[in-house]
């Protein structure tokens, strides 16, 4: 009886021991800098953060952050959907490669992938100057930092979508094949309504992923000023310019869009992601 007292303890002790060093751990690396934005956001009141996310400057760069946050959600969702369906639903030569390659923005750095698209379509490389022989500029402009966005963003709807549509199985739209539905149809009548809600999780991650990218973006932007300036780049310009209203007032943003995106995500995941 007395061991498994001193038992049950020393595994309560460790429990918390545990507890205690993930708590601190999170407070130290992410509470405490967030308390921080917050409190220097606010510090001198309200009207100066209205002030400051109300001038031209902003009010740019927002528009820019949402344009190029948009194309890049709608092009993911679209692609995202499509490849679930190919890697669950198909088999073919070349799956895990592809499987594997859907998971490479994971592990490359923003960085990285905004140097090679500069490489690509740079306007001194054959690329750039054929499309910029068309009007279309990619480098320093609007499509590059859509390009860069998605680049980054991409496993997110696929493996969202994709073991929800594991988990279902196929058997429904077997069926609905064999009682003559199309492809069309079977997908907007079976499949759809199947994984909406593991779609709607992915895209509110691809969302929440495009709104704070900041690598990726400040390579094939040119971080021009009025411009090509999404919110994350206005937040660095203006610290740096010692406007550290503006820095902190943005950075808030970023921050209530992220926590909303979370609180949004957490109630569409799907019980099979879950668990």
């Amino acid at each position: 009886m007395a061991s498994q007292t001193a038992a049950t303890v020393r595994r309560v002790g460790v429990r918390a021991t545990v507890r205690t060093v993930v708590l601190v751990y999170l407070t130290l690396l992410l509470v405490f800098p967030l308390a921080l934005v917050l409190f220097k956001t606010f510090e001198n009141g309200v009207a100066p953060v209205i002030d400051s996310l109300t001038t031209a400057s902003t009010q740019h760069a927002i528009q820019i952050t949402v344009v190029v946050a948009f194309w890049a959600v709608v092009a993911n969702t679209i692609f995202g959907v499509t490849a679930a369906l190919l890697l669950v639903r198909h088999t073919f030569h070349g799956k895990r490669t592809l499987n594997a390659l859907i998971d490479l923005p994971l592990a490359v750095s923003p960085v990285v992938v905004g140097l090679s698209l500069v490489l690509v379509y740079g306007r001194l490389t054959g690329v750039g100057r054929a499309l910029a022989g068309i009007g279309i500029n990619v480098i320093f402009s609007i499509p590059g930092m859509v390009m860069a966005t998605i680049f980054v963003s991409i496993p997110l709807v696929v493996r969202a979508v994709a073991p929800v549509l594991e988990e279902i199985g196929d058997d429904q739209e077997q069926a609905a094949a064999t009682l003559g539905a199309g492809p069309v149809q079977t997908f907007r009548r079976i499949t759809l309504p199947s994984i909406r809600g593991a779609l709607a999780y992915g895209v509110v991650l691809a969302l929440a992923r495009s709104l704070g990218e900041y690598g990726a973006v400040a390579v094939v932007s040119g971080r021009l000023v009025g411009r090509t300036q999404t919110l994350t780049l206005l937040v660095q310009e203006r610290y740096q310019n010692f406007d550290q209203q503006t820095a902190y007032a943005s950075a808030f943003l970023l921050v209530l869009t992220a926590v909303i995106a979370l609180l949004v995500s957490r109630l569409l995941r799907p019980k099979e992601l879950k668990s």
